[in-house]
């Protein structure tokens, strides 16, 4: 078929009434699924049953150092959990904090703290008439919850498929000295699964923000989230490009095994430099004795090293690589060549992302809501919730099973194209889709 933007007003109307009646095939099923968050499914929370049994009440509950892991105490984690989890991030293990189960946690610490307290002795931002921060979009909505919760004042910097733009963010931070972070996930960003290039992490590392407790917030949520075996992503060491450019204070480093392990008691990691570890943990001792050891003891034995955690990732991708294949397929067998919409191809990570026509994102969603679909809000990706073209969906096809989510894409991209129809139409007669939708 041609393009929608090629067909005349009458070959509209007879589309439009077509798939209005495959629309209605689709609600008479009365579906109930779920896509709205990229989760794992349970045959990937399966493959870490394993580390139930990796202690038991007969097991050696102590560190080889001697730490017995039941007690208090070992503030930073246990070091073998700084060993593995160093590995993971590609850090030395004495720049690294080990923390709970949630990374997310650990960033919402890291702001509050900055705001009560202050970065390294500088003025507190509760005292400051103005925070800012800049949000590359579409992005992660729970960041943007996080700076949207302390009151910060949140910038959109435009994502491309080498990173955030980056002429952008060098001129803001250079000129402002009220901006004091961004947002980053640099590996298989969430939702567009793009990975920042090798420019770009050094123009990060060389940045000269006006104000001197500026912080990149570098999320490397999904950095062994591979999708294929040979086709993977390449990022640069933020904190080693850091040191080389004499900016060694500049990034707190996140990760987690949320997606590794089990998202409800996984470990978290907080990598940077000694300055900031010093600042961070000044904060931490007040605010607890130490995290879970004993959490942190049966990942160390459940993994034995980073080459268990590879493996382990090799089983996870295999899970879910075919539900990215099946989703581009049908995305590209019902939508190729159409010009209503385009879609990003990760090789890793947990989403696709989706640009509709301009002004459709809240309809398609809508309507795969009406139909028993669940997607990430329109407009999610985007600080306060607002698209200012209101294109951007979030696709995340971890979690249904397999037959399940074939039938939830079929009906997505049917949405797509009807409303595309409709808002096509609607111009054709200028009227309102709605009345145009009604004459068809």
């Amino acid at each position: 078929m041609k393009a929608y933007s090629k067909l005349t007003r009458e070959e509209l109307q007879t589309l439009v009434h077509e798939l209005k009646k495959e629309y209605s095939r689709y609600q008479s099923m009365e579906m109930s699924l779920d896509m709205s968050r990229g989760k794992p499914c349970k045959e990937q929370l399966d493959l870490s049953m394993g580390l139930m049994d990796s202690l038991n009440s007969d097991a050696d509950m102590c560190c080889e150092d001697g730490t017995d892991c039941r007690n208090y105490g070992v503030l930073g984690g246990i070091d073998e959990a700084k060993v593995l989890l160093s590995d993971m991030m590609e850090n030395n293990p004495a720049n690294i904090i080990i923390y709970g189960n949630s990374s997310l946690n650990v960033m919402y610490d890291s702001i509050s703290r900055s705001m009560t307290h202050g970065v390294m002795g500088n003025t507190p931002w509760c005292r400051l008439d103005k925070v800012k921060w800049l949000c590359p979009v579409p992005g992660y909505d729970r960041h943007f919850g996080i700076t949207e919760y302390f009151g910060i004042e949140m910038i959109n910097v435009p994502m491309t498929p080498t990173g955030p733009d980056m002429d952008i963010v060098e001129r803001l931070v250079r000129e402002d000295e009220s901006i004091k972070g961004i947002w980053c996930v640099p590996k298989y960003s969430n939702p567009q699964g793009y990975s920042y290039n090798d420019e770009t992490v050094r123009r990060f590392a060389r940045l000269r923000p006006a104000a001197k407790d500026f912080r990149i917030y570098w999320d490397n949520a999904y950095g062994i989230h591979h999708l294929y075996d040979k086709n993977q992503d390449y990022l640069i060491e933020i904190l080693a490009e850091c040191k080389r450019a004499g900016n060694p204070d500049l990034v707190y480093k996140f990760a987690s095994t949320s997606k590794i392990t089990f998202p409800g008691s996984g470990i978290a990691a907080l990598a940077t430099s000694s300055n900031n570890l010093d600042d961070i943990r000044n904060q931490m001792k007040h605010q607890t004795i130490g995290y879970d050891k004993v959490n942190q003891l049966r990942h160390v034995r459940f993994f034995g090293d980073i080459h268990g955690m590879v493996e382990h990732m090799r089983k996870h991708a295999e899970i879910i690589r075919p539900k990215f294949e099946i989703v581009e397929e049908i995305f590209s067998k019902n939508l190729g060549g159409l010009g209503i919409g385009g879609w990003t191809k990760p090789n890793g990570g947990y989403f696709i992302s989706f640009e509709t026509m301009e002004g459709c994102a809240k309809a398609v969603v809508d309507k795969c809501k009406k139909a028993g679909v669940k997607l990430t809000g329109a407009g999610a990706t985007y600080p306060y919730g607002k698209d200012p073209k209101d294109s951007n969906i979030r696709v995340a096809p971890t979690y249904p099973p397999i037959d399940d989510l074939k039938t939830a894409a079929q009906l997505f991209t049917l949405c797509v194209k009807l409303v595309s129809a409709e808002k096509l139409l609607a111009e054709r007669t200028g009227e309102a889709p709605e009345k145009a939708e009604a004459q068809a």
